[in-house]
């Protein structure tokens, strides 16, 4: 398609980057390597077995390969280098780490869809500044990542399995959740990860999700939650009680809650997509919108104003698409 089209032209039709192209095309050109085939030097069979049974036998099978290849030289015998030593031992599996360290398990990334509100909640503890050094408070707060809406929230001395279990049991049973149609995520925090919340999930049917160890962006509802938080005006550098902390936080919610237009809700309030009248006031937008194009249409150079629109799921990490296959030069 590129030699008749051309390369830009070929690249627009099929909605593939010209860098992508370039970049498919370079690795394609790139000479092939070499083969595995068997080296004219390399050692026969025979030898390398020969090798493997010194190395079990019982004079050398607790000696290590420098110490095999040195005492041998001493003794006028030379089989192959120390390095050839470690590839055979390799090859048949019996070189490994002697200290028994811990193997770190592959984590899966978290994927989670909300289509609904109450279908995907998001939790995590921040820290609040207390009023000398060293000194804080506990903010927990629990978010529906469909409707941003905070449907629990709670400033403590300290943070323990114990007040986490209370407290999402006590949200759980005031926003009404049935069992198996909840996913709470949360990232690994001791809190997380503590075995009285994981009884409890399962005892209220609420589906547990982590993020993966050092990975920020697989909890990003509650991370971007708490930054609105604190860059709010009139956040404080420091709290010198805990019930400031709770005066502060009460009405900081509130706002949040039914009075902040959020960008990522169509401009709507977290309360109005929560408990469903964002679609009334989408009609009252675009009824608005209208009039004011039909007075001033002149005023509107594209088209119609449309108000912008409410998502209608909400993605943590959403699943990576297979890009389409890149033209090729004939």
């Amino acid at each position: 398609m590129a030699a008749t089209t051309g390369i830009v032209a070929a690249c627009a039709a099929l909605g593939v980057s010209r860098a992508s192209y370039y970049r498919r095309r370079a690795v394609k050109l790139l000479p092939a390597a070499r083969g595995g085939g068997q080296q004219p030097r390399a050692l026969s069979a025979s030898e390398r077995q020969t090798v493997l049974d010194v190395l079990h036998s019982e004079r050398f099978r607790d000696a290590a390969p420098a110490e095999v290849y040195a005492t041998l030289l001493d003794e006028g015998t030379y089989l192959c280098s120390e390095r050839t030593m470690y590839r055979l031992l390799a090859t048949a599996h019996e070189v490994r780490e002697r200290r028994d360290q811990a193997r770190h398990p592959t984590y899966t990334r978290p994927e989670l869809l909300a289509t609904r509100p109450n279908e995907v909640w998001s939790w995590d503890i921040t820290k609040l500044l207390g009023p000398e050094k060293w000194t804080y408070y506990y903010l927990y707060v629990i978010l529906d990542i469909f409707s941003r809406y905070v449907v629990g929230w709670m400033v403590s001395h300290r943070e323990t399995a114990e007040l986490a279990q209370d407290f999402i049991a006590e949200t759980a049973a005031k926003q009404g959740i049935l069992p198996d149609t909840l996913t709470l995520h949360a990232d690994r925090g001791t809190s997380m990860t503590a075995k009285p919340v994981a009884c409890l999930l399962a005892d209220l049917g609420i589906t547990k999700s982590h993020s993966r160890p050092h990975v920020s962006n697989d909890n990003p509802y509650s991370e971007s939650q708490f930054k609105t938080l604190k860059y709010r005006p009139g956040f404080p550098a420091r709290f010198l009680s805990i019930e400031l902390a709770r005066s502060f936080c009460g009405p900081f919610f509130r706002w949040y809650n039914e009075e902040h237009h959020h960008s990522g809700l169509g401009l709507h309030t977290p309360a109005a997509v929560h408990y469903g009248e964002a679609a009334d006031r989408q009609v009252t937008r675009a009824t608005t919108l209208a009039a004011a194009y039909a007075a001033h249409p002149e005023r509107f150079v594209r088209q119609l104003p449309t108000p912008p629109p409410i998502p209608v799921v909400a993605w943590i990490n959403p699943p990576t698409l297979v890009s389409e296959e890149v033209p090729t030069m004939p």
